[in-house]
C-alpha cells in the first residue's frame, strides 16, 4: 500500500530522498572507516621503512589514501557508464534490467520541447539538448577518467617511496600508468564490477525480491523481460 504524504515538510523530504540520503551516509561512514584504518596501516608501513609517521590530515592528502580511494571509485564509475551505455542497445530476455525485446519504450522517444515540465535543455534544443540527452553517460565517464588519473597519481607516490627504499629512481604519474602494477590494480577492480552487472542481469531472470524495482513482479514468468 503506498505511503501517505506526511504533513511535516522535513519528514516528507527525508522520505522522498531516503534512498539517496542513506546511500550517501553509507559512503561517508565507510570512507571515514577506510581513512582511519588506512592511516594506521600506512604509518605501520612507514615505521617499518624507518620513516616519520603522518598525521591524519597529511594522510588524507597522501598517495596511499588517493590510490586506495580512487582505485575503487574508478571501477564504480566505469561499471555504471558501461551499463547505462550497453542497456541502450543490448537486451537480455527475461531480465528485469533489460528493456523490452522488441517494443519501443518511453526512454527511446524524442523529448517534447512543448512540455511545460520539461527541463531547460529540452526547451532550448540544439547543442544543449544533445549534451543533456547523453549527460548521464558522459558524466560517468568523466568521473571514471578523473578517478583513473587520481588513482595513478596516488599509486605513483606510493611506488616511488618503495623505489627510493630500494635505491631505484622514482616514477611520474604517466610512468606509473605504464607499469604492470597499475594495470593489475585496475583490472582486478574492473572485472569485479563487470561481474556485478552479469549477476544482476542474469539472476533477475529467475529470482525475485518483493518490493524492489530491480526485480520483476513475483508472479512474472522467467521469460518476461523488463519491469
Amino acid at each position: 500500500m503506498p505511503a501517505k504524504p506526511s504533513s511535516s515538510a522535513f519528514i516528507r523530504f527525508l522520505y522522498e530522498n531516503s534512498l539517496l540520503l542513506v546511500g550517501t551516509a553509507l559512503v561517508l561512514v565507510t570512507l571515514v572507516g577506510q581513512a582511519l584504518t588506512g592511516w594506521h596501516e600506512n604509518n605501520a608501513g612507514l615505521e617499518h621503512m624507518k620513516m616519520l609517521p603522518l598525521t591524519l590530515g597529511q594522510y588524507l592528502g597522501s598517495g596511499h589514501f588517493l590510490e586506495a580511494t580512487f582505485e575503487n571509485w574508478e571501477s564504480e564509475f566505469l561499471q555504471m557508464g558501461v551499463y547505462v551505455l550497453f542497456t541502450i542497445w543490448l537486451r537480455q530476455k527475461g531480465s528485469s534490467e533489460s528493456k523490452k525485446l522488441y517494443e519501443e519504450e518511453e526512454v527511446d522517444q524524442e523529448p517534447d520541447p512543448n512540455n511545460p515540465d520539461a527541463p531547460g535543455p529540452v526547451k532550448q534544443g540544439g547543442w544543449q539538448l544533445l549534451l543533456y540527452k547523453n549527460s548521464l553517460t558522459l558524466t560517468f565517464f568523466l568521473l571514471f577518467f578523473a578517478s583513473v588519473w587520481l588513482h595513478a597519481k596516488g599509486g605513483a607516490e606510493v611506488y616511488s617511496i618503495e623505489q627510493q627504499q630500494q635505491g631505484k629512481p622514482i616514477v611520474s604519474t604517466i610512468e606509473y600508468m605504464g607499469t604492470s602494477r597499475f594495470w593489475f590494480e585496475s583490472f582486478q577492480n574492473w572485472q569485479s564490477e563487470f561481474l556485478s552487472i552479469v549477476s544482476i542481469v542474469g539472476l533477475s531472470i529467475y529470482l525475485r525480491q518483493k518490493g524492489s524495482p530491480q526485480s520483476k513482479p513475483i508472479n512474472a514468468s522467467n521469460d518476461e523481460t523488463g519491469k
